[in-house]
């Protein structure tokens, strides 16, 4: 697995995650969902995630979009 693939993994794991949390227990878990979106629309512009970092320095192999 390649670290865009994770990320991308990961970030539709936080955002169904948090849309059931947020349909169970409170809404303001839609603020996951928005945070995660942002996250994602923030690194598509500057090309930096935190998440893709952490796996970089874990030895996850570099895809396309982080390498």
């Amino acid at each position: 697995m390649t670290i865009d693939r994770a990320v991308l993994a990961f970030a539709g794991t936080m955002i169904l995650m948090s849309l059931v949390l947020s349909h169970i227990h409170n809404p303001y878990w839609l603020f996951l969902t928005a945070f995660v979106g942002l996250n994602m629309l923030q690194a598509s512009v500057t090309r930096f995630c935190p998440l893709a970092f952490v796996l970089k320095r874990l030895g996850v192999r570099p895809g396309a979009a982080f390498p």
